[in-house]
């Protein structure tokens, strides 16, 4: 059904619907009617302030609903949701729709009146009734979205300053939601519609460069479409091919990126190849790129490693006839997932009843719920929403396989807190894929993380400047708090004897556990940027200022600094796997 809807007649607006979404059964069909002649009947005679009539856009908001095939219920509460409760009370609203559902429209009555002006508490506490909505029922999240897709798509009946509040508000929270959700096509739509009232400029830019060279890609995509179809004819499988160019905000993204302007960019094109089964995929990826040369590091593998949100295909760009060409392959059923994400669970079939979902198999969904459990205050809440929950994630894992996922930017520390908080207590260092890294460099994404963990090691203030979640914050800053630790407190060096020999650790208080000491130079010594790991000074070898140095990672003491060409340390056995590039903090000496 077209976004503009011209006919304001109700009954051929109900009778249109019907038409369109026929797989409604009629028990359902007549629950439907039955809301939308209260609706009628209630608001019949309103009109907006552009004069429309009051129930197009709950009308407009139920045939998105609709389109994202979710159950009857959620049509009804599409029709319902809007301010119909200044108009009559809620028992009259009962009476249509029984208890369960009214609760379900009620929140998102609730959600369809916040509109985000100011980063104040507000915007907080509108995220915070997101967060409780979306915990309790995931339809609630799913009919907003519709709500904002419709009031994006007719946002031009406020004022100037209003647009530009709505549209920043959802390419903040709403759009990456849906994004989170899977639901792409809403996600670019919301997208392409914020940047049009946020930066009309370089929209209108982008828009007439499209359409200029409108011609030249529909003959450029129809060449390279025959040369797929004819090769999968070939191999006898079965496809369908779209495409299209990039929409108007993954355009606008790639200009920031590469500070070009629209014109001087090549790869706006994406095509789509859709078959049957995960070995075609596959089989398909290798006749691509036997057509044409594929991009070095433009390959990404999201059968075998599914986003977070659910969504599978495979992405490679290749150097088609002269031009960068994206190609995502996958299978119908990723597809449908694709479009329309945590919804098509809700796939509504004729004469079947809806599938069940379970929350806590939705990562987004197993975070949400710790947050509220949490009882965070508004700002923090609005803080780890925005920043973490609606950021890229990454998806590391494990040296026993387990998947963690976490925001982008994210590094050792937060790993360590995300597998378990006393790890993140005392991480002393830790490795990537076998090698050493520095705890204050984010992570790549499908790195095998090792966290190497030190009983003397313990939070610093220092690591608040290293970590991304909201968990490894507030684990830091509780520690800090409860062992009294004053912002200008420094980490400790301490003194060990090498490798072979027994060590001698000095304790947080001061106080030694055994009578021998040993010497230590008073500076710190940094890996890259950080300072913040448990040292111990080599007695074999005993290095000071400026002697070049080299650190060997121990289990279970921190790291133990070398002279760079210490006898003890060059006959230690494979340890270039233990290894590491310390030097002296000269700040501090």
């Amino acid at each position: 059904m077209d976004q503009e809807i011209l006919d304001e007649n109700p009954d051929k607006l109900i009778s249109d619907f019907f038409k369109k979404f026929n797989d409604y059964s009629e028990e359902d069909k007549s629950r439907i009617k039955k809301a939308w002649d209260f609706l009628i009947e209630k608001t019949g005679n309103l009109k907006r302030a552009d004069s429309s009539a009051y129930y197009l856009h709950p009308y407009r908001v139920a045939v998105i609903v609709a389109e994202y095939r979710l159950d009857a219920d959620c049509v009804i509460a599409a029709l319902l949701h809007n301010s119909i409760f200044d108009n009559f009370s809620e028992e009259e609203i009962k009476k249509v729709t029984g208890e369960n559902l009214f609760a379900l429209i009620k929140m998102i009555h609730k959600i369809s009146m916040i509109h985000v002006t100011t980063k104040t508490l507000n915007q907080a506490d509108a995220v915070r009734k997101m967060l409780f909505a979306i915990s309790d029922d995931i339809r609630i999240i799913i009919v907003s979205l519709a709500e904002r897709l419709d009031c994006m798509r007719y946002i031009k009946i406020f004022d100037d300053v209003s647009q530009k509040n709505i549209a920043q508000e959802v390419l903040d929270i709403w759009a990456p939601l849906a994004d989170r959700l899977g639901i792409k096509q809403t996600k670019n739509e919301l997208e392409d519609l914020s940047l049009k009232y946020l930066n009309p400029d370089v929209y209108q830019q982008i828009k007439s460069i499209v359409a200029l060279k409108k011609d030249e890609r529909s003959e450029y995509l129809k060449k390279t479409t025959d040369a797929i179809n004819e090769a999968a004819e070939k191999a006898g499988i079965k496809i369908s091919v779209s495409s299209r160019a990039k929409h108007f905000y993954s355009i606008y993204q790639k200009m920031r990126k590469r500070n070009k302007e629209a014109d001087e960019l090549f790869d706006l094109l994406a095509m789509r190849i859709l078959c049957d089964s995960n070995a075609d995929c596959y089989t398909l990826l290798g006749i691509v790129h036997s057509l044409w040369k594929p991009l070095e590091g433009r390959f990404k593998d999201y059968i075998a490693m599914p986003k977070t949100n659910g969504y599978q295909s495979l992405h490679t760009t290749v150097m088609a006839y002269g031009k960068p060409l994206e190609i995502q392959i996958r299978t119908n059923a990723m597809h449908n997932i694709a479009e329309h994400g945590v919804a098509s669970h809700w796939l509504y079939k004729k004469g079947m009843t809806k599938d069940s979902v379970d929350i806590k198999s939705l990562p987004l969904f197993n975070q949400l719920q710790q947050l509220v459990d949490e009882h965070m205050t508004d700002d923090a809440l609005y803080s780890e929403f925005k920043n973490n929950l609606l950021k890229d994630k990454i998806v590391v894992f494990t040296p026993n396989g387990d998947v963690k996922q976490l925001p982008v930017g994210s590094t050792a520390i937060d790993f360590a807190y995300a597998v378990h908080s006393k790890i993140g207590e005392t991480i002393c260092g830790a490795k990537a894929d076998g090698k050493i890294i520095p705890v204050s460099v984010p992570l790549k994404n499908t790195q095998i993380i090792e966290i190497i963990t030190s009983p003397q090691a313990h939070p610093t203030e220092n690591q608040l400047s290293y970590v991304t979640t909201y968990k490894a914050k507030q684990k830091i800053k509780a520690w800090l708090s409860a062992n009294q630790v004053e912002s200008t407190q420094k980490p400790s060096v301490k003194s060990a004897d090498d490798e072979a020999l027994k060590e001698t650790h000095v304790h947080k208080s001061g106080k030694k556990r055994a009578e021998k000491t040993t010497p230590v130079h008073s500076g710190k010594i940094k890996i890259g940027n950080t300072t913040n790991f448990v040292i111990t000074i080599a007695k074999c070898c005993n290095p000071h200022y400026p002697d070049g140095i080299i650190g060997y990672v121990s289990r279970a003491r921190g790291i133990t600094i070398h002279k760079k060409d210490c006898y003890v340390y060059n006959r230690i056995r494979e340890k270039e796997n233990r290894s590491i590039d310390v030097e002296w903090d000269e700040t501090e000496t």
